[in-house]
């Protein structure tokens, strides 16, 4: 066991990882707390095991106490883990809550390989300029873990951010979908090269790939529930005023993606959020059905 890890007690097969940058970062307080404890029981009633991750004390804790959720929920002071912070916030016993890069590398670590989440990062909007291009890309490129996601959000380049996945040889898996899902929406006019209807298709994939000695993780991507997708004009206008609004204020680097997201929020009246919450609970339901696949 690496000794950074903590592992709480208990944890089995099948598993599904949960970040905790939708905690400390994601959602405001007290939906952000409400979320994370229904994530844990959607995963749960689906036949896996829930591990939400974080450090805490100088350790990787694979699972967390409902003490450590409050603490993500409610403190100011929480860095956001990706492979680049790992070391630094570990090595001074900070708080650092895992981005998708963080949480894979942690998930690997423990030997989880599903892991369930909202959104990936991607290629920024005008990264020919800045060079903004996710951690979260690159690490699907190096580390094994399945990611359950509802694509990346559509304040990002969709076009480049496949263009990227697919130049690492990272599998985008449509989940009963053609079309790449653009978080908000099911519809990004970009379609997948691969589709998979069901829990045992996407864990042949994926055996199959890492039985080749192949590297890396692969991408599942789920449309979100239709029943809470937003309008693609009116999601389309209100990040065209979020991104017009950070251009404005100067905002860059981490501070991007979270200012956009708040944007949206109030430009769509909070419907954005009741989306965020929906979709991580339909990401976390099929995440822990192809762990439970993965594990026959």
């Amino acid at each position: 066991m690496n000794q950074y890890l903590e592992v709480i007690a208990g944890l089995q097969q099948p598993t599904v990882a949960l970040e905790s940058t939708v905690i400390s970062h994601g959602l405001p307080y007290p939906e952000n707390l409400a979320t994370a404890r229904a994530l844990e029981e959607t995963i749960r009633q689906h036949r896996a095991h829930p591990a939400t991750i974080a450090l805490i004390d100088g350790k990787i804790k694979i699972g967390l106490t409902e003490a450590d959720l409050e603490l993500l929920a409610t403190s100011k002071e929480v860095a956001k883990v990706s492979r680049r912070d790992m070391a630094v916030v570990l090595a001074r016993k900070g708080l650092g809550a895992t981005t998708v890069a963080g949480t894979m590398i942690a998930a690997n670590l423990a030997g989880i390989r599903v892991f369930a989440t909202g959104g990936m990062g991607g290629v920024h909007r005008g990264a020919s300029e800045t060079f903004d291009i996710s951690a979260d890309l690159t690490e699907l490129a190096r580390t094994p873990v399945i990611v359950v996601c509802a694509g990346a959000k559509s304040i990002l380049d969709l076009n480049l951010t496949l263009e990227y996945l697919e130049t690492q040889g990272v599998p985008i898996i449509g989940y009963g979908t053609n079309e790449l899902p653009a978080f908000y929406t099911a519809h990004s006019g970009l379609n997948l090269e691969t589709r998979a209807d069901s829990p045992a298709e996407v864990a042949a994939i994926a055996r199959t790939k890492w039985d080749l000695g192949l590297e890396g993780g692969l991408v599942v991507v789920v449309p979100p529930p239709p029943s809470d997708e937003i309008d693609d004009a009116e999601i389309n206008r209100a990040i065209d005023k979020a991104l017009a609004a950070a251009t404005k204020a100067g905002i860059k680097g981490k501070a991007v993606t979270p200012f956009l997201l708040d944007a949206v929020r109030r430009e769509t009246g909070g419907k954005s959020l009741d989306l965020n919450v929906a979709l991580l609970k339909n990401n976390a339901a099929v995440a822990a059905q192809i762990a439970v696949a993965l594990g026959k």
